[in-house]
């Protein structure tokens, strides 16, 4: 079933409050960050996070709609843009098989890409975004002009994620649930990254590309195990229980 505006602006507003819960932006990030969602019945046109609200305290009435050059066609006069927009917009122009983009400052991530650390994948959970280097901006500046905006999906590419160095990062999905656990992963990965990187220095190990391609053709099989193909029929694309979990913490917060 189709949802309305007012559906998809109220997923929009939670969230945007879910990367406080997921503990992707608070303390000094707690303002620093926004989701986007295309609208499917005008695929040129996206809702996001206005200027201002931190992200644990943002609501229906503080999102603005937006075209996919970059500007305001819908929302609260009072309600003003976003300064990084353009990257939204950029990459939901350039990239018609994603409808979703996150952007936050993230500590770990942050702290990798200033220490120039390639990110490798070290557990399984986020693995897929490591099938290629994740790319990375190099420069802190916001993303505040076109230039800036094209230049951050020339260098993503059809890549799930970038690296902001020294600033945050930006993920992709087909929805909005995928571009917030797309982030969340890349976040985890980064920690992990840094411990790894604390213990044994920045030649640690990590998954080889052979384990990582065993296991995707292990997942694989999962369709051919004869004790757990009638619970297949009946289950989801995806499980969904990280975007439940903090959809529930965050709807708390209402």
């Amino acid at each position: 079933m189709t949802k309305n505006l007012d559906e998809l602006i109220n997923e929009v507003a939670l969230a945007s409050r879910m990367l406080y819960e997921m503990g992707l932006a608070d303390a000094s990030t707690i303002e620093r960050g926004h989701v986007s969602l295309r609208l499917p019945e005008n695929p040129d046109q996206f809702i996001i996070k206005a200027l201002g609200p931190s992200l644990s305290q943002t609501y229906p009435g503080h999102m603005v709609i937006v075209n996919v050059d970059g500007y305001k066609v819908g929302g609260p006069k009072e309600n003003n843009l976003p300064n990084e927009v353009k990257m939204h917009s950029c990459l939901l122009r350039d990239r018609p098989e994603i409808n979703s983009i996150v952007h936050v400052h993230p500590r770990y991530t942050v702290l990798m890409s200033v220490l120039e650390a390639q990110l490798q994948a070290m557990c399984i959970e986020g693995m897929p975004l490591f099938s290629k280097p994740i790319p990375m901006f190099e420069s802190p500046r916001l993303i505040i002009n076109e230039k800036d905006g094209l230049e951050v999906s020339q260098i993503m590419g059809e890549h799930s994620a970038i690296l902001l160095q020294g600033h945050g990062a930006a993920t992709a999905g087909a929805d909005m649930e995928d571009a917030m656990v797309n982030m969340l992963h890349l976040e985890e990965q980064a920690r992990m990254n840094y411990l790894a990187y604390c213990a044994v220095g920045s030649n640690h190990q990590s998954l080889t590309k052979d384990q990582q391609m065993d296991f995707v053709a292990n997942m694989r099989t999962m369709a051919e195990a004869e004790h757990l193909n009638p619970e297949l029929a009946a289950t989801p694309r995806k499980p969904g229980g990280i975007w439940k979990h903090y959809a529930a913490k965050a709807s708390l917060k209402t």
